[in-house]
């Protein structure tokens, strides 16, 4: 049981990076570090799908992260 949990967890893993990664490439390097000057922008399309992926992906890994806990022998 232990280890499909743990190849769950890798290919959750990949997923949740490659997301991230997705995310980042919309915005500049200007934009990542120092912020969008204060401006409030709603997401829209593409990147809402892509951020409310991103949470869905966070909770399953974190499900099957305490899974992987609780089911350990």
């Amino acid at each position: 049981m232990t280890k499909y949990l743990n190849i769950v967890q890798l290919i959750l893993s990949a997923v949740l990076i490659t997301l991230v990664i997705l995310q980042s490439k919309g915005g500049s390097l200007s934009r990542m570090f120092s912020g969008e000057g204060g401006v409030y922008k709603t997401r829209r399309g593409l990147e809402k799908t892509l951020f409310k992926a991103t949470i869905v992906v966070i909770v399953a890994f974190f499900v099957f992260s305490l899974l992987s806990v609780v089911f350990q022998t």
